[in-house]
């Protein structure tokens, strides 16, 4: 495979979209090419990146709680059409709709739907609904600012209000993945790390992918941060995970691409969970405009600026906010996960980081093609 053009792009961006990345890309069930980029230090060019390197997978780590999720599933343990009182009592009631405080613009509200005098039973709510983003639940909550413990923010998740009637519109909610994490923990009796190590982690063999904190030798340093003055470097980079302990349902998760990757293998082939399973987990299960979500995952998008879209329609995966991503297209016999630490340079210069992926994956769509 001559991926050299697919080396060039990402070398192009190096100091400007992100100072550090990883690839690695399965073709047809061999690993066809990885290679890493970058320094851990992008001014001095001290430490380069290594193979070894953890990157903060951000978003990406909810696949793994999901795989946890689905291998209850598949013991009968719990249904994807289970209500989530049934695993957290405190789930439950009629809440009012109302606006949310906007992730990335302080003192402004998101307002889903005009404010109605509408009440949502939240005891109605089934998994299903949480692991396809159409719950109604808002998108993000500011819990890391709460002046309380982590057993007050986990309540505040547990009893918050709705943003949107359920099954009307797909918002994708870290609240919802939250509530999985929580659920995890109810229905095992373990904490979400030990639940995910077990389940997921130890035996697909991921030995790097572990939530934080790690040590800083081996991690890709991400965001100086308003929680904690200094840059985040080995220690989860999403506030909300941070607040909840470090590990959370929808963030926390730390690895190397090599293990990102072999994850999304091990869904292409279905040598994890049953193929039927991951049948259900990536046919359409939810769609909104240009947005199409299967049980945990993001589906291909018609959307010419979406990510997936070079990819074949059959394609699954995920991103993370902080830079990082993996997509499997089926029709290619194809994997493809890219690290980055995108988010090292803040949050101003967020909108390179769309143009690099759609970039990558139709060069990686022209050499591998269908």
């Amino acid at each position: 495979m001559n991926t050299h053009a697919v080396d060039l792009l990402i070398e192009s961006h190096l100091d400007f979209t992100f100072p550090a990345a990883q690839i690695a890309i399965y073709h047809a069930g061999k690993l066809a090419h990885t290679r890493v980029f970058g320094w851990m230090d992008p001014t001095t060019r001290r430490d380069p990146i290594t193979q070894a390197t953890r990157f903060d997978l951000a978003s990406v780590s909810k696949l793994f709680v999901v795989a946890a999720f689905m291998t209850l599933v598949e013991e009968g343990k719990v249904s994807l059409d289970t209500p989530v009182r049934e695993a957290l009592p405190a789930f439950d009631g009629p809440r009012p709709i109302k606006p949310y405080p906007h992730p990335l613009k302080p003192g402004e509200f998101v307002e889903v739907v005009p404010i109605t005098a509408q009440m949502v039973e939240a005891g109605a709510i089934t998994f299903r609904q949480l692991l396809t983003h159409t719950s109604g639940l808002p998108a993000w909550l500011p819990l890391w600012k709460m002046d309380t413990d982590i057993a007050g923010r986990r309540e505040t998740a547990l009893t918050c209000d709705f943003a949107y009637p359920p099954g009307t519109r797909v918002v994708y909610s870290d609240i919802g993945l939250i509530l999985v994490g929580f659920a995890l923990e109810a229905l095992t009796g373990l904490s979400l790390r030990e639940v995910v190590r077990q389940r997921v982690t130890a035996p697909l063999g991921l030995a790097s992918i572990a939530y934080g904190p790690i040590s800083p030798s081996m991690a890709a340093p991400t965001e100086v941060y308003a929680h904690q003055p200094a840059r985040m470097h080995g220690e989860v980079h999403d506030e909300n995970a941070w607040a909840l302990g470090g590990a959370s349902g929808h963030a926390g998760l730390f690895g190397n691409v090599a293990d990102v990757a072999a994850f999304g293998e091990a869904m292409r082939t279905a040598t994890f969970l049953r193929p039927e399973t991951v049948r259900e987990m990536t046919r359409i299960q939810a769609q909104d405009g240009a947005v199409r979500r299967g049980i945990g995952f993001a589906l291909w998008s018609p959307a010419p600026e979406s990510p997936n879209y070079p990819l074949s329609p059959l394609t699954f995966g995920h991103t993370g906010f902080t830079g990082t991503s993996v997509w499997v297209d089926p029709l290619r016999e194809l994997t493809v996960a890219c690290l980055t630490n995108h988010v090292y340079y803040g949050r101003g210069s967020l909108e390179r980081l769309p143009t690099f992926r759609t970039g990558l994956h139709r060069l990686v769509a022209e050499i591998i093609a269908i």
